[in-house]
């Protein structure tokens, strides 16, 4: 995950030597081609940020059944404040590691090697997003059968899972559904392929990645704030890496369409990086909202409207400019600062940084929410504990036919 955060990343800084990016941006070979008409241009950025809010919106969606899942294999992944410090470092280490790779050894083999990778992640993710709504079409006399893939290490009391995934025939037929779009894309490339798969893995990062509380969120953000800025206006690791990386780990719109219909090829892209990292921190504000159980969405509203005015900003900039921008440069202050100013002004900050992701994750564990009032003396309060516990088993005694 962290590996292709930072390819994500780099992606969305794609061509920027073509005057474009951010997330946005056009293809390498933009320069030979004609301007984008305005038009066009209004429909592929249009698009993008519509790709964009769609993962993010019902990926904290899903985040709260995610949350309160008892199915292991659903169980989310939590980000804790310590994996959120390292992540930037680690990202930029696997990013420099790519353009070291593409340095010494030749593109065209390690793109083969890094689409087969992509292809079975893409299968795998998309099925995931469509089971939900695949589940509604099929009839109620399908013949639905349980499967489990269990993989252990070790035998007897030392016994270790390595792989547990439970599944059913339901499961399998959207697998094959998945595949037909892995298919098309390893064959053709084609970007509506490419944007299949890359909503895929946004919505599944957006559910399945959880921020344990909103400082770990600050710290991640605040992290990839400084790593976006740093690879994109201080180096030219990121740019080259895009270039050469070929994988699902963008979005793209053409914005050539009106003219070449779906064989356009002239690009705005947006990364994943871009919509799956501002995605769980406003996914953990909607958890946030539910906690505090006063039926309204404030935070997660703010956030997301947020996240429209920083995305919005972004391509603003990057137009006037012409030049690559790192997207988080915008998001991050966007997306922490209107839900704390929100808080602020409701006096909700101490909840708000109190609030701890985890604890919902075992919604079903009995708690124990008031004290009951007890008087007497120990002796009398132990006498009284002591009927209760055997008055239970002197009436299964006494009504064996229950059994």
């Amino acid at each position: 995950a962290v590996g292709a955060a930072a390819m994500e990343e780099a992606a969305a800084h794609n061509g920027s030597a073509a005057g474009a990016g951010t997330g946005t941006g056009t293809g390498s070979s933009a320069a030979a081609r004609p301007p984008a008409t305005p038009e066009g241009m209004a429909l592929a950025y249009g698009s993008l940020v519509l790709m964009a809010l769609l993962p993010i919106f019902f990926g904290a969606l899903r985040s709260v059944s995610c949350a309160k899942s008892k199915n292991s294999s659903e169980m989310p992944e939590t980000i804790t404040s310590r994996d959120a410090a390292r992540f930037p470092i680690v990202a930029s280490c696997t990013l420099l590691g790519l353009y070291l790779f593409f340095k010494i050894f030749s593109q065209e083999y390690i793109n083969l090697l890094l689409s087969m990778y992509f292809f079975v992640l893409g299968i795998l993710a998309l099925s995931h997003t469509i089971s939900p709504t695949m589940n509604r079409f099929f009839p109620a006399n399908f013949p639905n059968k349980q499967y489990q893939l269990l993989f252990t290490q070790g035998s007897g009391e030392s016994k270790e899972e390595i792989v547990n995934y439970e599944f059913d025939t339901k499961d399998l037929v959207c697998l094959a559904l998945s595949s037909v779009v892995g298919v098309w894309y390893l064959l053709r490339k084609h970007w509506i392929a490419n944007n299949l798969f890359g909503l895929a893995f946004s919505l599944n990062g957006v559910e399945l990645l959880h921020l344990n509380n909103v400082s770990t969120g600050c710290i991640l953000l605040g992290g990839l704030f400084i790593y976006d800025v740093f690879w994109v206006f201080g180096t030219n690791v990121m740019v080259t890496v895009a270039k050469s990386f070929e994988a699902p780990i963008k979005l793209v719109f053409p914005q050539d369409l009106l003219e070449k219909g779906l064989e356009a090829d002239n690009f705005a892209m947006l990364g994943l990086g871009d919509i799956v990292i501002p995605g769980i921190f406003i996914a953990l504000l909607l958890r946030f909202d539910i906690s505090l159980k006063k039926n309204t969405h404030t935070y997660f509203y703010t956030s997301f409207v947020a996240y429209i005015f920083g995305l919005g900003l972004t391509i603003f900039i990057m137009h006037v400019f012409k030049h690559a921008q790192p997207a988080l440069l915008y998001l991050v202050p966007a997306c922490i600062g209107f839900p704390l100013l929100v808080a602020l002004a409701k006096g909700e900050v101490t909840e708000m940084f109190s609030y701890e992701s985890s604890a919902e994750i075992l919604p079903h564990t009995p708690r124990l929410t008031h004290f009951p009032t007890v008087s007497g003396s120990p002796a009398s309060l132990a006498d009284s504990m002591q009927q209760k516990l055997s008055c239970p088993r002197r009436r299964r005694q006494q009504s064996p036919s229950a059994m």
